[in-house]
C-alpha cells in the first residue's frame, strides 16, 4: 500500500509538473474511445514509432490520442517518455477510478493552489532587477516590468523576509494606494505595501528611490 501511495504522490507531482508546462492533453485532445479499458501491454504499442498503429498517453489512467501533439510525444519527443503506459493502478478492470487517482488528482489540485498563490504573490511583490559590477558592487532597482511583471506602477526596491527564514530577497513595493491586505497593527493608509511587516529598507539607501547600491 504504501508502494502505491508513493507512486501516486511521484505521479501527481509528475502530471502537475507537465501541466504548468502548458502541454494539457486533457483540454485539447480527445480520448481515444469511451469506456475502453487498456491494459499496459496494450498501451505499449501506441508509441508514435515506426509500425506503430498511433500515438497514446496515459495521464493518471487515462488515455489520450495525443498525435496532435506528436513533436512533443512522439519518439524524440521532451515527453515521449509518458506515452505508451492502463488498469491496475488507477483504474480497475472495469474502468472505475480507484483511492490512488483520488490521491493523486488532489495532489494536483494542492499544486495548481500553490501555484496560483505564488502567481499572485508576484503580482504584489514582483521581483527586483538586479546587476552585479565587479568596480561598483551590486544594484538593485524596479521598473514596469522588474522581474518579468508587466505593471503600472515601478515601486521601490525592499527586502522581502519569507516565515521561517532568515535570509531576504528583493521585491518591489507599491509607494501608493491602499494596501493589498491589512494587519491589526497598522492603521489604514495610503502608502501602498510599504507598510508590510515583511518588508524592511536597504541600508544606506534613500526609502523612495527606485534603486539601490548595496554594500557587499
Amino acid at each position: 500500500m504504501l508502494r502505491g501511495a508513493l507512486a501516486a504522490l511521484a505521479l501527481g507531482f509528475v502530471a502537475a509538473w507537465i501541466l504548468s508546462r502548458g502541454f494539457d492533453p486533457r483540454s485539447w485532445l480527445r480520448q481515444t474511445r469511451d469506456e475502453w479499458v487498456v491494459t499496459a501491454a496494450e498501451l505499449s504499442r501506441y508509441t508514435g514509432g515506426e509500425g506503430s498503429p498511433g500515438l497514446y498517453l496515459a495521464l493518471l489512467g487515462q488515455v489520450f490520442d495525443v498525435q496532435r501533439g506528436h513533436q512533443h510525444y512522439g519518439p524524440g519527443g521532451a515527453y515521449s517518455f509518458f506515452s505508451g503506459k492502463v488498469a491496475g493502478r488507477f483504474y480497475d478492470v472495469n474502468g472505475s477510478p480507484t483511492s490512488l487517482l483520488q490521491q493523486a488528482q488532489a495532489l494536483i489540485d494542492e499544486g495548481q493552489r500553490l501555484q496560483a498563490q505564488e502567481k499572485e504573490k508576484k503580482q504584489r511583490f514582483p521581483p527586483c532587477n538586479a546587476e552585479w559590477h565587479s568596480a561598483s558592487g551590486s544594484k538593485v532597482w524596479c521598473s514596469k516590468q522588474s522581474g518579468g511583471v508587466n505593471r503600472d506602477w515601478a515601486g521601490v526596491p525592499r527586502k522581502m523576509y519569507e516565515p521561517g527564514s532568515r535570509g531576504s530577497h528583493c521585491v518591489c513595493v507599491r509607494t501608493e494606494g491602499p494596501p493589498s491586505e491589512q494587519f491589526s497593527f497598522h492603521p489604514p493608509s495610503n502608502r501602498g505595501d510599504l507598510d508590510h511587516p515583511r518588508l524592511q529598507e536597504y541600508d544606506g539607501c534613500h526609502p523612495s528611490a527606485n534603486w539601490c547600491a548595496l554594500k557587499d
